[in-house]
């Protein structure tokens, strides 16, 4: 990837300033909303867990002995 011009550079810093700025207002933004959520509606009725696997894990794979490598006479 080649270097950054100047005018590059300078974008980057002012946007990764912005960020830093907001970020702080952005998770308070976060938290407000989370907690007007859970005032309005303290149990999500519509809420199921991710998939989740079924039945056992499958077993690791058996090491290779070196004297099982070689074939058999």
């Amino acid at each position: 990837m080649p270097p950054m011009t100047p005018d590059q550079v300078r974008t980057r810093e002012r946007v990764e300033t912005l960020i830093r700025i907001a970020a702080p207002a952005l998770n308070v933004v976060l938290a407000v909303g989370e907690r007007i959520s859970k005032i309005v509606e303290p149990e999500d009725h519509e809420y199921y867990p991710p998939r989740t696997r079924t039945g056992p894990e499958p077993l690791p794979p058996t090491p290779i002995r070196p004297d099982d490598a070689a074939p058999r006479r």
